[in-house]
This record gives structure tokens, sequence and C-alpha cells, in this order.
């Protein structure tokens, strides 16, 4: 089928990967424009254009698809599909209606569980024990088109946001090959969302990434792990921010203040929590290198002495 492709991270790139690999014709590519990134701050083009560009495939950054000219351009392309993954601007109707067997769209969930932008941090979060892939025929909605398949993957109490991430990037691009054949033969049957079970993962907002001690040890486990890679948990001691990439739920059931430094040792610097207490495995202290615990007690055992007091 000739096929439009819209995206922009790596999880997008890895699914049109796929598409360039398989018999399709991917006739253009619409990313985001490109943005300021890195220190410098110097505009970089998303993994999406890199990987056309790398391929000979024509790119369409623009800013808005509520552009009429946009809408003009893709029409003239006379797609069969329009594949949606991850893309990040808003389809209107009159784009959703421009392709012979309409738009597509990979969502990182099993919907209508998580809709919106932060459905694998937000499963996590919520310690969901299953995630998934859910490809739907997109409508006018935030991702409340029918479906049209779904896979089902587990979490694991290992998991974090990045590593479930990239095991979902290997199980949507092959879901998504067999659900085009299946448009192409016409013999899919759409099955509506229950908008009752539905839920909303809300873009993530760093401020969110803070600890609250006085949660239990469970909760802030499952917020370090859904926030590892980005935007990372934080938290301060003695005027010091640090990240927290890393740690485990560790049992305690003394009186002790919530965020008070009880132990600091090789295994790790645990502090009491709301419930229970969580061992620090691996951490980054402001303008410093992502260590594990052992290797920051080396040169700032000072900053983690017994009772002192997290912020």
């Amino acid at each position: 089928m000739r096929l439009g492709f819209a995206g922009t991270p790596q999880f997008a790139a890895t699914h049109l990967r796929a598409l360039l690999d398989s018999r399709h014709d991917v006739a253009a590519v619409y990313t985001q424009p490109d943005r300021p990134a890195g220190r410098g701050r110097q505009l970089g083009a998303s993994p999406v254009k890199e990987l056309a560009l790398a391929r000979g495939i024509a790119v369409r950054q623009p800013l808005s698809l509520k552009d009429p000219k946009a809408q003009e351009e893709l029409a003239a392309l006379a797609l069969d599909v329009l594949v949606v993954v991850a893309y990040g601007l808003i389809l209107p109707p009159a784009v959703l209606a421009l392709p012979r067997l309409g738009c597509v769209n990979v969502h990182a969930s099993l919907l209508p569980r998580w809709r919106g932008a932060a459905p694998v941090q937000r499963a996590l979060a919520a310690g969901d024990a299953a995630i998934g892939i859910t490809i739907m025929q997109m409508d006018a909605g935030l991702d409340t088109g029918a479906i049209l398949a779904m896979s089902e993957c587990p979490i694991t109490a290992a998991d974090t946001g990045g590593s479930l991430l990239e095991r979902l990037a290997a199980l949507g691009p092959p879901l998504l090959l067999e659900t085009l054949a299946g448009l192409a033969a016409g013999n899919l049957k759409p099955q509506p969302q229950d908008n009752s079970q539905a839920t909303y993962a809300a873009k993530i907002d760093k401020r969110e990434a803070a600890i609250a001690w006085h949660d239990s040890a469970v909760v802030i486990d499952r917020k370090v792990r859904a926030f590892n890679p980005v935007p990372v948990a934080h938290a301060a001691l003695k005027g010091t921010t640090m990240r927290i990439w890393a740690g485990a739920v560790s049992a305690y059931s003394g009186g002790a203040t919530a965020g008070t430094v009880l132990s600091a040792d090789r295994d790790g610097i645990v502090v009491a929590c709301g419930e229970g207490a969580y061992r620090i495995l691996e951490l980054q202290l402001e303008g410093r290198k992502r260590l594990d615990a052992a290797a920051i007690l080396n040169s700032r055992a000072d900053l983690f002495t017994p009772g002192a007091l997290f912020d």
C-alpha cells in the first residue's frame, strides 16, 4: 500500500524502519519541526527525520496540520493509509478523512486505559501489572478510535520507563504490519472502545519527579522507575540536589520521620518513607556523573549521615 508516516521520537522511528523494510511504499514522512537540544541548544532533527533522510524519503515538518496548504500537500500524496506513531501534532478531521483507508495510530497502552501523552510512565507509576500496544483507527478524539489490534506486555518489578519502552518498540512493528495487511484485505473488525474504562495519561510535569518521602516506599519505587530515563526522580539533602536513578523497597517499621537517612553503606542509602523505607542504589549529585551509591559514599559520606533529613 501507499503509506504516509507521521512520528517524531525513537519509538516512532523503530516503526518507520519496519515500514521502510517492508513491501509498502512510504511516500512521505511527517515529523515535528527541529527543536533546540543539548547544552548548546542547537537545532536537532528528530530520530524519524534522521532515518527518513538516510533512506531518501521526503520529510515534511509543518507547524500545524490545520494549515490548508499542508492539507493540500497531504491530499496530493493520494495515500491509502497514514500511519501515526507519537507524532505530537493534532490531526484535524479534514486530515483524518484524506487517506483512502484512514489514519492508523500505534499507541503504547492497552486502550482505553492510559489515553494521552505519557502512557508508559503512568502505567508504571500506577503499579499496573501489564501494558501493551494498541493499534486504532483514528477519529477526532484523543486516542478514542476503534481498536484494530492489541498485544499485551507484562510489567516486571525491575522495569523502568526506558526498558519498558524498548520492549514495546519491539512489540509494535510486527503488529503494525499485520494490521496493515488486514486493512488491505478488508478483513479487520474494528472494536469500539469502552469509554467507561478510560483513564488519561497526562504529559509528565518535571515537578512530579520530586520525591515525596511521606509516600510509601512502594509508591516511591514506582515513581523512580517510571521517570527513568526522563525526567528522572530527584530530591535534595543539606542543600544538595540529586537525581535518583535506581533503588529498591527496604523493610522498615520504625518511627523515624519520613525523609530521614537511616543508614548509608556499600549496600545503599536507606531513607525512611511514609511506609517502609527506600534504598537508593544509584544516584547523581548535581553537576556530577551518575554513580552507584557505594561510589558516591567514597567521596561524600558526609552528606548522607544517619539522621540527616531530606527536604
